[in-house]
């Protein structure tokens, strides 16, 4: 590994974190009554095109029959969190969301230990709790206004479930890397996993939407969900994948704490009366976990726990 692969990498996280965050408001623009599942599959499908038109004639194309069920299994992993954010983002109140979701980073070092792809570190804790701090922070002074307030009941505790697949995504990945399972170009991986994720949301919307409600979308509903196809979902998980090949899954996903950040400067264009001081403890918070972050990069500490070389079966 070069010494500009870990900067690479935590540079396209930061992208990864723009693009996601910009991605809240083209989703409001869609029309009303849209089935979210069968549109995620859409946006899925598009992606996969997107990249199968660049990975067409890769050598290691096709993957191993290991290689296929991990694949499987990073795509149930898709599944189960679009599936139970949809249903749960109807029942329950987007502060119990926000806050639910920043236990992510937490859960994939937990879970990246448990498998050996990260190694017992109290620094990197410190960190990630630092960050979730941050990203509470400003998930609740966000939803100041609002009347939400944090609870948990059965829903929760689905959605939960549903954070808990999205941390096991990239450990699953840096697992699979690790054994010589998955193919080392991020391209690959994240079409194959964009392929076996939008077949598992496909067969969820069959079970729980109506296809008569895709009736309704428009050409602009068509356009916005081919942008949110190649960028939201195409690049973004090409970035995680591109990320996981060098850094750890708790490094990876602590960039989700700048997720809330992105949208409070959105918001601070938008309706600039909304800047107060309330911000700035989570605002803080969250810098102060990005840059402990890129520390850690800098001084060698931040990458995966070595393992034996293994051939790539792709």
């Amino acid at each position: 590994m070069t010494t500009s692969e870990p900067k690479s990498a935590h540079a396209g996280m930061f992208l990864w974190a723009l693009i996601v965050g910009l991605s809240f408001p083209a989703v409001s623009l869609l029309s009303e009554g849209l089935p979210p599942l069968f549109l995620t599959a859409i946006r899925f499908a598009i992606a996969a095109l997107a990249i199968g038109v660049l990975v067409w004639r890769a050598p290691d194309r096709r993957p191993s029959l290991a290689g296929l069920a991990l694949y499987a299994a990073m795509g149930l992993c898709l599944a189960g969190f679009f599936g139970a954010m949809f249903w749960a983002a109807h029942q329950v109140s987007a502060l119990s969301m926000a806050t639910l979701y920043v236990s992510v980073p937490l859960l994939a070092y937990a879970l990246g230990r448990t498998l050996g792809v990260e190694r017992p570190d109290v620094a990197l804790l410190a960190t990630l709790a630092v960050g979730a701090v941050g990203a509470l922070a400003l998930a609740w002074v966000g939803s100041n206004g609002t009347g939400d307030s944090f609870e948990f009941g059965l829903a929760e505790g689905l959605f939960f479930l549903g954070c808990v697949a999205s941390a096991l995504y990239p450990v699953l990945s840096k697992w699979g890397l690790q054994r010589g399972w998955l193919s080392n170009s991020a391209a690959l991986r994240t079409f194959w996993s964009l392929v076996a994720g939008g077949v598992l949301i496909g067969f969820l919307g069959l079970a729980l939407e109506s296809v008569q409600a895709l009736a309704r979308m428009t050409v602009f509903d068509f356009l916005l969900v081919a942008y949110l196809g190649v960028f939201s979902s195409g690049v973004t998980f090409w970035l995680i994948q591109r990320g996981t090949g060098v850094l750890t899954p708790g490094a990876v996903t602590a960039y989700t704490y700048l997720v809330p950040f992105v949208s409070m400067l959105i918001l601070f264009v938008t309706e600039p009366d909304t800047i107060g001081w309330e911000w700035l403890p989570g605002s803080f918070a969250v810098i102060l976990a990005i840059v402990l972050l890129l520390r850690r990069s800098a001084s060698g500490r931040g990458g995966a726990p070595a393992t034996e070389s293994r051939p790539t079966t792709g």
